[in-house]
């Protein structure tokens, strides 16, 4: 990995991409501390309310920003959320089908839309979460005026984080949305080393029953190493997971073209079992947390049925851990599904004269690919959904106590699948570039 940035630092094309890349999350997180007019910014900072349930989830996905009211304090949520919206109708409506199918003019104007639905998304979570803020009493004024500048601010930051995430795409390198979320989650190993210092120093409590007690030093020092060990598990796991292919034998018929004979040989089609990388992740928790945000904001009464609703829907339950896993499982499908098509690949083969040994090129071919497919990305989808559920479960196990490592599992993965994808796609570029100047 190091060797490979160390060589596009030496090539003037990416070393730009980098730094422009790099300049791209420098101003976001500066919009991280921009403060926003009209909170009191340290006794949101000291609130406990950040620090449980989804709000400790979204404080990791906006790097601490929703804790500390600042100016991208909604993130990349709207933006993400928008994405998965245009995606789903893209399918469901024909209109939208149809842009799809136009090429790069039709998908110009699917990102239009999308813009157009995460500016009213942002509008909708910006008052959401202005009266969050009103209800903790956060406000150093509540008049009309105040409320309007809040909201705004807010809504105009969450299109300036999709303007970022939007240039990363177009002029750096890597997937502007997974970027930012890793510069966010990054941004929170601090509060990570913190939470771990306080488990070593007995600080951290665990709920057994109905009480609750302190746990030992030597109690946390069994759980830090275990917790560490299962990072680095889940690390090599993922890394050897996003590695992992499945090759489908190709054999290319001979032909004599002219005086020459072309053909002949044997070659694979690789299949990868993670073959969409982290959006399944990204957008499974997305979905999930819709309801446990709607209840932070709206602040249901307690007993209520709305309240007991939204707790069967929150991040401390069962259901949610199951429902995460459910729809990792699904958007791997669905991203797979648009990502890759095997009739396209049939059509390719059977043009160029090639075919898999066993098997009728044509539509054989492609319910063939298909059903490897399928299987495959089930597998895929599998692994990657025990490692983001299972600190869920631990953490569900133990009372909650352990809830700073509720979301470690979707936060390694976002992490490590970034880097890996961000890396595949310098060395593809640099190899694309070699075979350039090799032709020239």
């Amino acid at each position: 990995m190091f060797t490979t940035l160390k060589n596009a630092w030496k090539v003037p094309d990416l070393k730009r991409k980098l730094l422009f890349t790099l300049l791209i999350i420098v101003l976001y997180r500066l919009g991280c501390a921009i403060p926003i007019p009209y909170l009191n910014s340290a006794l949101m900072q000291n609130a406990a309310l950040f620090n449980q349930g989804i709000f400790q989830y979204l404080n990791i996905l906006t790097g601490s920003a929703i804790s500390q009211g600042t100016l991208f304090a909604l993130g990349i949520n709207p933006y993400i959320t928008a994405s998965i919206v245009m995606q789903l109708l893209t399918i469901a409506i024909p209109y939208l089908e149809n842009l799809a199918k136009e090429g790069e003019e039709g998908q110009k104007k699917i990102n239009q839309y999308t813009r157009y639905v995460t500016v009213v998304l942002g509008l909708i979570t910006a008052i959401g979460y202005y009266q969050l803020l009103k209800s903790q009493n956060f406000l150093t004024d509540r008049g009309f005026f105040p409320a309007a500048v809040i909201i705004t601010c807010y809504c105009a930051g969450s299109a300036l984080v999709m303007w970022l995430a939007e240039k990363v795409n177009e002029n750096g390198v890597g997937n502007g949305i997974s970027m930012i979320l890793l510069a966010n989650i990054i941004s929170r190993l601090p509060s990570f080393a913190a939470a771990i210092v306080n488990l070593v120093t007995g600080k951290q409590t665990i709920k057994l029953g109905e009480t609750t007690h302190l746990i030992p030093f030597w109690l946390g020092i069994i759980i830090t190493l275990a917790a560490i060990a299962l990072a680095v598990a889940m690390i090599g796991f993922i890394v050897w997971m996003t590695n992992s292919e499945r090759r489908i034998p190709i054999q290319y018929a001979k032909r004599v073209v002219g005086r020459k004979m072309y053909g002949g040989q044997s070659s694979n089609l690789p299949l990868k079992v993670n073959m969409v990388g982290v959006m399944p992740i990204i957008f499974a928790s997305s979905i999930c947390s819709i309801i446990p945000t709607i209840q932070a904001f709206t602040r249901p009464a307690e007993n209520s049925f709305w309240d007991k609703f939204c707790d069967f829907f929150g991040t401390g339950s069962w259901f949610y851990a199951l429902l995460t896993f459910v729809f990792i499982i699904a958007f791997a499908y669905f991203y797979t599904s648009i990502s890759f098509n095997p009739v396209e690949i049939s059509n390719n083969l059977k043009t160029q004269g090639g075919s898999i040994p066993g098997i009728r090129p044509g539509r054989p071919t492609a319910e063939y690919i298909t059903r490897i497919l399928n299987r495959i990305t089930l597998i895929g989808a599998l692994l990657l959904a025990v490692v983001a559920v299972l600190p869920m479960i631990i953490n569900l196990c133990t009372g909650g106590s352990l809830s700073a490592l509720a979301f470690g599992g979707s936060s390694i993965i976002i992490v490590v699948g970034v880097i890996l994808e961000t890396i595949r796609e310098i060395e593809a570029q640099m190899t694309m570039r070699h075979y350039k100047g090799f032709l020239g």
